[in-house]
């Protein structure tokens, strides 16, 4: 019902989980309230305090007087937690993917697919804000101090560019990818830094997810200047959950899930469709939008094989600032058209009794600036659908392999690389790396929230963590 209250009065809500029972249903009687009497009666609770944050009403419970006690030694200090989700403010649906961070700070975190998050702030960044945006929204921007252990529902307005200016715009998308191309020395780092990222892969048949493998990494990253792959990884923490069934006869590994991260850096691997000088491409491109992300305006370059070429080969968008020519997003997949072509890209061994054929594979890649306008690698997601169809049978089940990866926090100072015996093979299949288990796994590293089902799928198979 606080939605309701909501939409008549353009404010929204800052609360504690211990403050509303999101769950509970309630029903008042019919009538007009002031917003204070509304929320008491909702609520239950006529001791709740209530406070106006910009268009957000805070809504907390009344904190009891103690009395003064001297500590033998200084209090360790905790760091804030803030959780809430995303929304578009016009549709009410949730938006997925969305960057969280700390304004001014390398920290952050993205949206889960049921907009989701939760960020962990260190205390002494308390002063500061909370920032969120995505690709075709207004940023939206809060102080952390307000914030800390309450659950708060963000709600983006979507960003829309008048349609003259879409039209008056000349603009020829390969000279912008091209000034995109020569820009990039300037855009992305020209020297090592240290990226700790949460990473994370599943495999799902029948809809059920069946392997799930998380883990914390910190990536040293060379340099874009350089043209040698060199980066290396580190494994700071990892965890399997796996859900083995009797009627579960297909077992698939995924191999190389952390060096496809890796190579999915476009600006750092820069793939053919990016290619246009000097050689002649096997891709059309079209300048097909303007938009915004972070207040600045984007041009959405699409890009797709040439109609007489008939092998497959990759489509998708760019996303590309209009002043400083910095990629902020790319998101691609394999031509639907040619998808079962390109089966065997994706498979390294068949088996003899299992037919797989590829549906489809998509890609998200996304960069965010930081305070120096230095452009660093934000959020990696890779999605692959197969049909798997047995030897001898008629009918076919789906098969989903994918894996993401967020970057939480950029360090430039003190960068070294790794000594030899901590490198962690990018290439071997990550989920039978061996590692002890730690049962305060994440302590105060963030992450990617886990989407409902998969929350289950963890809490119900916690016997079956792989230490």
């Amino acid at each position: 019902m606080l939605r309701q209250v909501s939409d008549q009065t353009g404010y929204y809500f800052i609360y504690d989980s211990q403050v509303i029972n999101n769950d509970e249903e309630v029903k008042i009687r019919k009538g007009e309230y002031t917003v204070r009497n509304a929320i008491h009666l909702i609520t239950g609770n006529e001791q709740i305090k209530i406070g106006i944050l910009g268009n957000h009403i805070l809504l907390s419970l009344p904190v009891p007087e103690k009395a003064p006690v001297t500590p033998l030694t200084s209090p360790e200090k905790t760091p804030y937690v803030i959780k809430g989700m995303a929304y578009d403010r016009v549709s009410k649906e949730v938006i997925s993917y969305a960057s969280v961070g700390v304004s001014g700070t390398s920290i952050g975190t993205v949206t889960n697919q049921n907009g989701q998050f939760q960020l962990i702030v260190p205390d002494s960044l308390s002063h500061l804000s909370v920032k969120l945006s995505h690709v075709g929204y207004e940023s939206s921007e809060y102080k952390i101090s307000a914030l800390n252990g309450k659950h708060i529902d963000f709600y983006l307005e979507p960003k829309v560019i008048p349609l003259q200016e879409v039209i008056v715009r000349a603009v020829n998308p390969v000279q912008v990818l091209n000034r995109m191309i020569e820009n990039r020395k300037l855009n992305y780092s020209s020297r090592p830094v240290y990226l700790t990222t949460f990473y994370r892969e599943a495999i799902e048949h029948k809809n059920k997810k069946l392997d799930i493998t998380e883990s914390v990494l910190k990536i040293y990253k060379q340099s874009y200047r350089t043209t040698v792959m060199t980066d290396q990884v580190k494994l700071i923490k990892m965890r399997r959950v796996f859900k083995k069934e009797a009627t579960d006869t297909i077992f698939t590994k995924m191999k190389s899930g952390i060096n496809t991260c890796l190579v999915l850096d476009v600006m750092r691997s820069m793939p053919d469709f990016l290619e246009t000088r000097g050689v002649e491409s096997n891709f059309t491109y079209t300048y097909t939008d303007i938009t915004e992300i972070d207040g600045r305006r984007v041009y959405v370059i699409s890009f797709e094989q040439k109609k007489e070429i008939k092998e497959p080969l990759y489509k998708g968008q760019l996303y590309i600032d209009t002043d400083n020519y910095a990629l902020v997003e790319i998101r691609f997949e394999i031509n639907p058209l040619y998808a079962e072509k390109a089966t065997n890209m994706f498979l390294e061994k068949r088996s003899r009794d299992y037919k797989l054929t590829l549906r489809s594979a998509t890609y998200k890649i996304s960069y965010k600036p930081s305070s120096d306008h230095i452009y660093y690698l934000n959020h990696i997601r890779g999605d692959l659908e197969f049909k798997v169809k047995r030897n001898r049978h008629f009918f076919s089940s789906p098969l989903h392999i994918w894996f993401e990866m967020v970057n939480c926090r950029t360090d430039t100072e003190n960068v070294n690389s790794f000594p030899r015996e901590e490198r962690l093979p990018t290439r071997n299949v990550f989920s039978e790396t061996k590692h002890e288990y730690d049962a305060d796994f994440w302590e105060h590293f963030n992450v990617i929230l886990p989407e409902d089902e998969l929350r289950q799928l963890i809490m119900n198979n916690l016997s079956e963590v792989s230490e």
